[in-house]
């Protein structure tokens, strides 16, 4: 009996080599990759083929469509994707406990190379001491919004449920969006709010996956509307964010306050680390509320600048 013809669906979970696949009437499958390797990762479109009959009930995935984008990281070891075709990326940090501003500036690099925008949310508002540092801390990424770069909110995700609802509704609402956050900061209780089921349909992707193989989801796709039309990608939390993938002479192109000044140095190929003539250097005298760099952001460029430098070139 001859195959039938490639389908399209989308990927709404994966782990290892295997992914589920949602098809076009909102059913979804177990699904492989045809060759050694999957390449497929949560928001992909893919061509996928069911089995034949009497063999089973997984697909094989067999082509990955053109992608928008793809949002990942890269060490010196190994990539890790996080998913595709993304509209925007909800960076989650927290009062309590402490964020660390090098690894938020990381996943904002990170969503800049990758030409997707960023919102930047501190919950735990409720925490009103450790809020407001919290808050200052982020006084440079504030005021990178204006003209608007940076949307960062305030928000109480398990005080103040509705009122989370309300202030992220409009900014999700037709886009598909993955949630980044360090532990602690909430990331799994904002999921559970803004898709009630994501816990149910986890538990259940889980299981399946799990059948002889022993392994848990690690990113899910969960849809926020009946249509289809909004969607909550929930990733798993990481301790490192490499970016070996981006080369030192590009690092100032992904940090928006840095940018605006590098137009301004003397030399073309300025590292705004030591040239005499530098933008980015003279930058730091005036305040980053008047369009000036904040000391801590500029000690981020340099850091990862010498970093990069030192990284091997793929």
């Amino acid at each position: 009996m001859a195959e039938a013809a490639p389908r399209d669906g989308l990927v709404v979970a994966s782990h290892g080599r295997h992914c589920v696949v949602e098809t076009e009437d909102g059913s979804r499958r177990i699904c492989h990759p045809r060759g050694k390797k999957s390449q497929a990762v949560v928001g992909d479109r893919v061509l996928w083929q069911p089995p034949p009959a009497g063999r089973g009930e997984e697909g094989t995935v067999e082509a990955v469509q053109p992608r928008r984008n793809l949002f990942y990281r890269q060490d010196e070891l190994r990539t890790k994707s996080f998913a595709a075709n993304l509209d925007q990326i909800l960076i989650l940090l927290a009062a309590e406990p402490v964020f660390s501003e090098m690894q938020l500036a990381r996943a904002l690099i990170a969503a800049e190379a990758a030409g997707i925008a960023p919102l930047i949310a501190l919950n735990k508002s409720d925490l009103p001491e450790a809020w407001e540092r919290a808050w200052e801390r982020l006084a440079p990424y504030r005021a990178m919004g204006t003209p608007a770069h940076y949307t960062v909110l305030p928000l109480s995700v398990s005080q103040a449920p509705d009122a989370t609802r309300q202030a992220l509704a409009p900014l999700l609402a037709g886009k598909t969006t993955l949630v980044l956050g360090p532990s602690g900061a909430g990331k799994s209780t904002l999921v559970n709010l803004l898709a009630p089921g994501a816990a149910v349909l986890t538990a259940e992707i889980s299981q399946a996956l799990n059948s002889g193989r022993h392994t848990t989801t690690s990113t899910a796709l969960y849809w926020l509307d009946a249509a289809r039309g909004t969607a909550l990608i929930d990733s798993p939390g990481f301790q490192e964010f490499g970016l070996h993938h981006i080369a030192p002479t590009e690092l100032a192109r992904c940090m928006p306050d840095i940018a605006a000044h590098a137009a301004d140095c003397r030399f073309y190929n300025c590292s705004h680390l030591h040239e005499p003539g530098c933008g980015v250097i003279s930058a730091l005298k005036i305040a980053p509320g008047a369009g000036g760099i904040s000391e801590s952001r500029y000690k981020i460029y340099s850091a990862l600048h010498a970093e990069l430098s030192a990284a091997p070139r793929y």
